[in-house]
Protein backbone atom coordinates (compact mmCIF):
# COMPACT_ATOMS: atom_id res chain seq x y z
CA UNK A 1 0.00 0.00 0.00
CA UNK A 2 1.24 3.55 -1.15
CA UNK A 3 2.00 5.88 1.80
CA UNK A 4 -1.43 8.38 2.35
CA UNK A 5 -1.96 11.50 1.09
CA UNK A 6 -1.74 14.48 3.42
CA UNK A 7 -3.49 17.73 3.79
CA UNK A 8 -4.06 20.55 5.84
CA UNK A 9 -7.21 22.61 7.65
CA UNK A 10 -5.88 25.78 6.87
CA UNK A 11 -5.21 28.26 10.21
CA UNK A 12 -7.02 31.99 10.47
CA UNK A 13 -9.98 30.97 7.94
CA UNK A 14 -11.64 29.70 10.78
CA UNK A 15 -10.55 30.80 14.68
CA UNK A 16 -12.09 28.29 17.65
CA UNK A 17 -10.64 28.08 20.78
CA UNK A 18 -10.30 24.30 20.31
CA UNK A 19 -7.35 24.88 17.88
CA UNK A 20 -6.74 28.31 17.03
CA UNK A 21 -3.42 29.54 17.91
CA UNK A 22 -2.70 33.07 19.82
CA UNK A 23 -0.45 34.71 16.63
CA UNK A 24 -4.30 33.84 14.27
CA UNK A 25 -6.24 36.33 15.81
CA UNK A 26 -4.53 39.26 14.18
CA UNK A 27 -3.71 37.48 10.57
CA UNK A 28 -5.25 38.08 7.50
CA UNK A 29 -5.68 37.74 4.27
CA UNK A 30 -2.00 37.98 3.40
CA UNK A 31 -0.66 34.99 5.86
CA UNK A 32 -3.53 32.81 4.56
CA UNK A 33 -1.43 33.54 1.02
CA UNK A 34 1.55 32.67 1.93
CA UNK A 35 0.55 29.79 4.09
CA UNK A 36 -1.40 28.29 0.81
CA UNK A 37 1.44 29.11 -1.05
CA UNK A 38 3.70 26.77 1.21
CA UNK A 39 0.82 23.78 1.40
CA UNK A 40 1.06 23.84 -2.28
CA UNK A 41 5.12 24.09 -2.52
CA UNK A 42 5.68 21.34 -0.12
CA UNK A 43 3.55 19.04 -1.80
CA UNK A 44 0.11 18.13 0.06
CA UNK A 45 -2.71 17.13 -1.44
CA UNK A 46 -5.36 19.84 -0.37
CA UNK A 47 -6.00 22.86 1.72
CA UNK A 48 -9.14 23.01 3.69
CA UNK A 49 -11.71 25.74 4.26
CA UNK A 50 -14.38 25.51 7.00
CA UNK A 51 -18.01 26.64 6.89
CA UNK A 52 -20.14 28.78 8.96
CA UNK A 53 -22.76 31.66 8.14
CA UNK A 54 -23.59 33.45 11.49
CA UNK A 55 -22.41 32.07 14.83
CA UNK A 56 -25.01 32.70 17.92
CA UNK A 57 -23.64 34.59 20.93
CA UNK A 58 -24.26 31.61 23.12
CA UNK A 59 -21.12 29.73 21.60
CA UNK A 60 -19.38 32.73 19.94
CA UNK A 61 -16.67 32.19 23.39
CA UNK A 62 -15.57 28.80 22.18
CA UNK A 63 -16.58 29.07 18.57
CA UNK A 64 -15.53 32.66 17.75
CA UNK A 65 -17.55 34.42 15.03
CA UNK A 66 -14.39 34.27 12.65
CA UNK A 67 -15.20 31.73 9.86
CA UNK A 68 -14.62 32.55 6.54
CA UNK A 69 -16.36 31.67 3.63
CA UNK A 70 -15.63 28.79 2.25
CA UNK A 71 -16.19 29.28 -1.57
CA UNK A 72 -14.67 33.15 -1.30
CA UNK A 73 -11.55 31.61 0.46
CA UNK A 74 -10.88 28.74 -2.52
CA UNK A 75 -11.43 31.08 -4.98
CA UNK A 76 -8.59 33.90 -3.67
CA UNK A 77 -6.27 30.94 -2.71
CA UNK A 78 -6.80 29.06 -5.69
CA UNK A 79 -5.42 32.25 -7.41
CA UNK A 80 -2.34 32.11 -5.49
CA UNK A 81 -1.40 28.12 -6.05
CA UNK A 82 -1.04 25.55 -9.02
CA UNK A 83 -1.01 22.66 -7.64
CA UNK A 84 -3.06 21.58 -4.34
CA UNK A 85 -6.39 20.95 -4.48
CA UNK A 86 -9.08 22.58 -2.71
CA UNK A 87 -11.40 20.97 0.27
CA UNK A 88 -14.52 22.94 1.90
CA UNK A 89 -14.31 20.73 5.25
CA UNK A 90 -17.04 20.31 5.84
CA UNK A 91 -19.86 22.86 3.81
CA UNK A 92 -23.04 22.78 5.46
CA UNK A 93 -25.34 22.42 2.35
CA UNK A 94 -28.69 22.35 3.65
CA UNK A 95 -28.32 25.71 4.72
CA UNK A 96 -28.48 26.64 0.88
CA UNK A 97 -30.58 25.46 -2.38
CA UNK A 98 -28.45 23.06 -4.22
CA UNK A 99 -28.44 25.01 -7.24
CA UNK A 100 -27.04 27.97 -5.48
CA UNK A 101 -24.02 25.05 -3.99
CA UNK A 102 -23.72 23.85 -7.26
CA UNK A 103 -23.24 27.48 -9.17
CA UNK A 104 -20.75 28.74 -6.84
CA UNK A 105 -18.53 24.98 -6.81
CA UNK A 106 -18.89 24.15 -10.48
CA UNK A 107 -17.68 27.82 -10.89
CA UNK A 108 -14.44 27.30 -8.28
CA UNK A 109 -13.47 24.08 -9.75
CA UNK A 110 -13.90 25.74 -13.73
CA UNK A 111 -12.08 28.97 -12.42
CA UNK A 112 -9.02 26.16 -10.66
CA UNK A 113 -8.46 23.96 -13.41
CA UNK A 114 -10.57 21.23 -12.06
CA UNK A 115 -8.73 21.18 -8.22
CA UNK A 116 -12.11 21.30 -5.89
CA UNK A 117 -12.92 18.51 -3.55
CA UNK A 118 -16.01 19.05 -2.17
CA UNK A 119 -16.86 18.16 1.48
CA UNK A 120 -20.07 18.32 3.09
CA UNK A 121 -22.03 17.94 6.28
CA UNK A 122 -25.10 18.48 8.67
CA UNK A 123 -24.22 21.45 10.85
CA UNK A 124 -25.15 21.21 14.49
CA UNK A 125 -25.38 25.48 14.62
CA UNK A 126 -29.68 25.37 15.33
CA UNK A 127 -29.55 29.13 15.17
CA UNK A 128 -28.30 29.06 12.16
CA UNK A 129 -30.66 26.70 10.41
CA UNK A 130 -33.40 29.11 12.01
CA UNK A 131 -32.78 32.35 10.44
CA UNK A 132 -31.76 31.42 7.12
CA UNK A 133 -34.89 28.91 7.02
CA UNK A 134 -33.89 25.66 7.09
CA UNK A 135 -35.09 22.61 8.99
CA UNK A 136 -32.18 22.13 11.77
CA UNK A 137 -34.46 18.76 12.82
CA UNK A 138 -34.36 17.41 9.62
CA UNK A 139 -30.81 18.17 8.19
CA UNK A 140 -29.55 14.75 8.21
CA UNK A 141 -32.61 13.54 5.82
CA UNK A 142 -32.60 17.14 4.18
CA UNK A 143 -28.14 16.43 3.52
CA UNK A 144 -29.11 13.23 1.91
CA UNK A 145 -31.53 14.52 -0.31
CA UNK A 146 -29.18 17.03 -1.29
CA UNK A 147 -26.01 15.17 -2.30
CA UNK A 148 -28.66 13.76 -4.79
CA UNK A 149 -29.57 16.80 -5.90
CA UNK A 150 -25.28 18.12 -6.22
CA UNK A 151 -24.65 14.95 -8.08
CA UNK A 152 -27.13 15.87 -10.43
CA UNK A 153 -26.09 19.95 -10.33
CA UNK A 154 -22.51 19.00 -10.80
CA UNK A 155 -22.78 16.36 -12.90
CA UNK A 156 -21.75 17.05 -17.01
CA UNK A 157 -25.32 18.09 -18.22
CA UNK A 158 -25.90 21.74 -18.63
CA UNK A 159 -29.45 21.48 -17.78
CA UNK A 160 -29.94 18.98 -14.68
CA UNK A 161 -32.74 17.18 -13.38
CA UNK A 162 -33.45 16.47 -9.77
CA UNK A 163 -37.18 15.42 -8.34
CA UNK A 164 -37.17 15.09 -4.65
CA UNK A 165 -38.96 15.63 -1.84
CA UNK A 166 -37.68 18.81 -0.87
CA UNK A 167 -35.90 20.25 -3.93
CA UNK A 168 -37.24 20.10 -7.73
CA UNK A 169 -35.48 21.33 -10.55
CA UNK A 170 -35.74 20.80 -14.56
CA UNK A 171 -34.86 22.77 -17.54
CA UNK A 172 -32.71 25.35 -16.10
CA UNK A 173 -29.27 24.95 -17.16
CA UNK A 174 -26.29 26.30 -15.20
CA UNK A 175 -22.63 27.07 -17.51
CA UNK A 176 -19.96 26.91 -16.60
CA UNK A 177 -19.29 23.29 -15.94
CA UNK A 178 -17.08 21.58 -13.40
CA UNK A 179 -13.75 21.23 -14.96
CA UNK A 180 -13.56 17.46 -13.82
CA UNK A 181 -16.09 15.01 -15.54
CA UNK A 182 -17.25 13.97 -11.85
CA UNK A 183 -16.21 16.17 -8.60
CA UNK A 184 -15.18 13.73 -5.43
CA UNK A 185 -17.90 14.00 -2.69
CA UNK A 186 -16.43 13.60 0.87
CA UNK A 187 -18.92 13.52 3.27
CA UNK A 188 -17.95 14.42 7.18
CA UNK A 189 -18.76 13.75 10.25
CA UNK A 190 -18.51 10.92 13.17
CA UNK A 191 -21.85 9.90 14.08
CA UNK A 192 -23.80 6.80 12.83
CA UNK A 193 -25.72 8.56 10.50
CA UNK A 194 -22.75 10.21 9.36
CA UNK A 195 -20.63 7.70 8.66
CA UNK A 196 -23.45 5.19 6.93
CA UNK A 197 -23.85 8.61 4.50
CA UNK A 198 -20.02 8.38 3.71
CA UNK A 199 -20.38 4.57 3.02
CA UNK A 200 -23.35 4.88 1.02
CA UNK A 201 -23.37 8.25 -1.08
CA UNK A 202 -19.94 9.50 -0.89
CA UNK A 203 -16.64 9.04 -2.71
CA UNK A 204 -14.84 9.80 1.05
CA UNK A 205 -15.47 9.77 4.32
CA UNK A 206 -13.99 13.12 6.63
CA UNK A 207 -13.92 12.05 10.01
CA UNK A 208 -14.75 14.40 12.92
CA UNK A 209 -12.00 14.43 15.60
CA UNK A 210 -12.20 10.55 16.23
CA UNK A 211 -9.02 9.65 18.06
CA UNK A 212 -6.91 6.27 16.83
CA UNK A 213 -8.44 3.87 18.93
CA UNK A 214 -12.02 4.53 17.66
CA UNK A 215 -11.23 4.40 13.88
CA UNK A 216 -10.53 0.64 12.95
CA UNK A 217 -14.25 0.26 14.08
CA UNK A 218 -15.50 3.45 12.02
CA UNK A 219 -13.75 1.81 9.02
CA UNK A 220 -15.06 -1.65 9.58
CA UNK A 221 -18.27 -0.58 9.42
CA UNK A 222 -17.56 2.02 6.45
CA UNK A 223 -16.20 -1.17 4.41
CA UNK A 224 -19.02 -3.70 5.94
CA UNK A 225 -22.19 -1.17 4.91
CA UNK A 226 -20.30 -0.28 1.64
CA UNK A 227 -20.13 -4.22 0.85
CA UNK A 228 -23.16 -4.90 1.69
CA UNK A 229 -24.56 -2.11 -0.98
CA UNK A 230 -22.66 -3.49 -3.34
CA UNK A 231 -20.65 0.28 -3.64
CA UNK A 232 -17.78 0.67 -6.20
CA UNK A 233 -15.13 2.78 -7.34
CA UNK A 234 -12.73 4.71 -5.38
CA UNK A 235 -13.54 5.86 -1.58
CA UNK A 236 -11.05 7.63 0.38
CA UNK A 237 -10.94 7.56 4.19
CA UNK A 238 -9.96 10.42 5.99
CA UNK A 239 -8.42 11.07 9.65
CA UNK A 240 -7.21 13.43 11.52
CA UNK A 241 -4.18 13.44 13.16
CA UNK A 242 -3.14 14.80 16.41
CA UNK A 243 -1.49 18.15 16.49
CA UNK A 244 2.00 17.97 15.37
CA UNK A 245 5.36 19.49 15.53
CA UNK A 246 8.37 18.17 13.60
CA UNK A 247 11.57 18.74 15.79
CA UNK A 248 11.99 19.64 19.49
CA UNK A 249 10.15 22.83 20.36
CA UNK A 250 11.69 23.86 23.10
CA UNK A 251 8.41 25.40 24.19
CA UNK A 252 5.19 23.91 26.23
CA UNK A 253 3.08 21.94 22.70
CA UNK A 254 0.86 19.95 24.99
CA UNK A 255 0.67 16.49 25.93
CA UNK A 256 -1.38 15.61 23.20
CA UNK A 257 1.03 16.95 20.47
CA UNK A 258 2.78 14.46 18.31
CA UNK A 259 6.68 15.89 18.41
CA UNK A 260 9.99 14.36 17.35
CA UNK A 261 12.53 14.09 14.95
CA UNK A 262 10.57 13.35 11.36
CA UNK A 263 11.43 9.76 11.53
CA UNK A 264 10.09 9.40 14.69
CA UNK A 265 7.13 11.65 13.82
CA UNK A 266 6.73 9.56 10.34
CA UNK A 267 7.00 6.41 12.59
CA UNK A 268 3.52 7.01 14.13
CA UNK A 269 2.04 8.35 11.21
CA UNK A 270 2.46 5.05 9.18
CA UNK A 271 -0.29 3.86 12.20
CA UNK A 272 -3.09 5.35 10.21
CA UNK A 273 -2.00 3.59 7.11
CA UNK A 274 -2.46 0.03 8.61
CA UNK A 275 -5.08 0.84 9.82
CA UNK A 276 -6.49 1.42 6.06
CA UNK A 277 -6.56 5.52 6.17
CA UNK A 278 -6.32 6.64 2.59
CA UNK A 279 -5.32 10.36 3.59
CA UNK A 280 -4.83 12.14 7.09
CA UNK A 281 -5.29 15.60 7.52
CA UNK A 282 -2.17 17.12 9.82
CA UNK A 283 -2.32 20.70 11.73
CA UNK A 284 0.71 21.80 13.67
CA UNK A 285 1.83 23.94 17.03
CA UNK A 286 2.95 27.43 15.85
CA UNK A 287 4.00 30.78 17.52
CA UNK A 288 3.69 32.76 14.29
CA UNK A 289 3.26 32.68 10.55
CA UNK A 290 7.42 31.66 10.08
CA UNK A 291 7.15 29.32 12.20
CA UNK A 292 4.42 27.48 10.73
CA UNK A 293 5.47 27.63 7.09
CA UNK A 294 8.95 25.85 8.54
CA UNK A 295 6.78 23.57 10.01
CA UNK A 296 5.04 23.00 6.55
CA UNK A 297 8.28 22.80 5.08
CA UNK A 298 9.85 20.14 7.21
CA UNK A 299 7.12 18.21 6.92
CA UNK A 300 6.55 17.91 3.21
CA UNK A 301 10.29 17.32 2.94
CA UNK A 302 11.68 15.25 5.65
CA UNK A 303 8.45 13.54 6.89
CA UNK A 304 6.41 12.51 4.23
CA UNK A 305 8.77 10.62 2.37
CA UNK A 306 9.25 8.25 5.19
CA UNK A 307 5.60 7.48 5.57
CA UNK A 308 5.85 4.19 3.43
Amino acid sequence: MSRPAYGIQLPVQSQSTLYAEHWEAGAGAADLVAIARAVDGAGFGYLAVCDHVAVPRRLAPAMSTVWYDPVATLAHLAAVTEHVRLLSHVAVVGLRHPLITAKQYATLDHLSGGRLILGVGAGHVREEFEVLGADFERRGAVLDETIDALRAALGPEEFPEHHGKVYEFTGLGQRPRPAQPRIPLWIGGSSPAAVRRAALKGDGWLPQGDPRDRLPAQIARLERLRAEAGAEGPFTVGAITEPLYVGRAGWEVGRRTLTGTPEEVAESLRAYRAMGVDQIQVRFRSRDRAELIEQINLFGAEVAPRID
